[in-house]
């Protein structure tokens, strides 16, 4: 049997909270922290609404660290610092484990990059950061953190749209269960509210444009939803192997016992209709977990709260989990912190870790008139106490990928060597929209 994986430390960084507390306390709080933008004049947009952080750099680092850093690289560093003290572990026994840095994003250093292009067009290459080409690309992040703190493992970063922290956490979370690494820092981190990148996602109509009540915006699963609110945040997260984390007395919040990763092969935007490759990671992810679907009690939904994604991903959940999707427990909760793009499924990955540490499973913001389509058990505002062992946490992404975390309660059962039932089935590729 592989290593098992601990999830032994937490640094949100989020717009219903920074920290595990604060985060936890946003959750249970229920209140959208979505509001009309303020870092820029949002005027010109269809879509005029976001959830931006709270977020003073040197709160984590001195100041001459913080003039060289961008805020997608200032934020993914204090995530980092945050979760290795929330794990106990100082920069220096990190390194002596060997630790690595693997990060998702799915924009980088861009939003950056736009800002002082806007100063180069003004003031020419004089005004330009001369970080700029050091802060652009999406391996600054993780880069950053390992310098930062002396760090040597592995280092990557992957740009898989809105699937990307998943992605990381999954492929860091395997090095330790195949016994290459010990502990890996892993997570993902988004700064995206910059006016042309924002502009961008309104051009393709897939932003909420419900102006006149921002707190609302952001929807899953209503009849209501208009479209996904950006916000800007990320989280790491310290993974270590089970057995090792025990033997030096550490928290376990939970345990990531299987991840899959597939692709649509269908359309950059618009989900595949049949669901059956969003399923298909679902199912692939169980069998790495070596659980059968009715061992899951809780779904954490992508639950982007566009028109086409949410009953689409209840389809997926009805294919994955077969008969046993008419009892499981599903939210979504980017109602609450809506959708940081790269970062969502990592503070998704933190939100699922609580939920099945402290008994609470979260409720769905804004639902008041739930979609027909959306057939599912879906937990309702303020959320449900109650104690389950497993859970599925979902995030898919722009181009059609799509990635599944299992996690696994810090005093759940072992995995089990039989292999799970398969309900996820191919079928006949649908003919693309026009």
């Amino acid at each position: 049997m592989p290593a098992r994986v601990a999830i032994t430390g937490i640094g949100p960084i989020t717009a219903i909270g920074n920290g595990v507390d604060a985060l936890w306390e946003g959750v249970r709080r229920g209140q959208s922290a979505v509001r009309r933008i303020r870092g820029f004049d949002p005027s010109p947009f269809t879509s005029q609404v976001a959830a931006e952080v709270d977020f003073e750099p040197l709160d984590f680092m001195d100041p001459k660290r913080a003039r060289r850093l961008d805020r997608f690289s200032q934020i993914a560093l204090a995530c980092a610092l945050m979760a290795l003290a929330d794990a106990g572990l100082t920069p220096a026994a990190a390194r002596a484990l060997g630790a690595g840095v693997y990060t998702g994003s799915a924009l980088g250093g861009a939003p950056h990059a736009e800002a002082q292009h806007a100063r180069f067009l003004q003031g020419g290459l004089r005004a330009v950061n001369p970080m700029l080409a050091l802060s652009v690309f999406g391996g600054s992040a993780p880069s950053n953190i390992a310098i930062e703190l002396g760090l040597t493992g592995p280092t990557v970063a992957n740009a898989n749209s809105c699937a990307s922290g998943a992605i990381a956490l999954g492929e860091a979370a395997r090095l330790i269960a195949d016994g290459r690494q010990t502990v890996m820092l892993a997570g993902g981190v988004e700064a995206p509210l910059a006016p042309l990148t924002f502009g961008a996602f309104t051009l393709i109509r897939v932003l909420s444009t419900r102006n006149d009540s921002p707190a609302t915006a952001s929807r899953p699963f209503d009849v209501g939803r208009d479209g996904f609110v950006m916000a800007e945040g990320g989280t790491m997260l310290v993974l270590e192997a089970r057995d090792h984390a025990r033997a030096r007395g550490a928290h376990v919040y939970a345990e990531l016992l299987g991840y899959a990763t597939t692709n649509d092969g269908y359309h950059m935007t618009i989900p595949r209709p049949d669901a059956t490759q969003a399923a298909r990671a679902m199912t692939a992810a169980l069998a790495e977990a070596h659980l059968p679907p009715d061992a899951i009690g809780y779904v954490n939904a992508h639950g982007s709260s566009t028109v086409l994604n949410d009953p689409t991903e209840c389809r997926a959940v009805r294919l994955a989990l077969g008969p046993h999707a008419e009892r499981v427990a599903v939210s979504g909760t980017k109602g609450l912190h809506a959708h940081a793009l790269g970062a969502s499924g990592a503070i998704e990955a933190a939100i699922c870790a609580l939920a099945l540490e402290r008994g609470h499973l979260p409720g769905t913001a804004n639902l008041e008139r739930p979609d027909p389509a959306c057939d599912l058990a879906i937990i309702p505002p303020g959320g449900r106490d109650a104690r389950v062992p497993y859970a599925i946490s979902n995030s898919f992404g722009f181009g059609g990928i799509n990635a599944s975390l299992v996690l696994g309660a810090a005093d759940s059962p072992g995995p089990s060597c039989e292999p799970p039932t398969r309900y996820a089935t191919s079928s006949r590729k649908p003919r693309p929209t026009p």
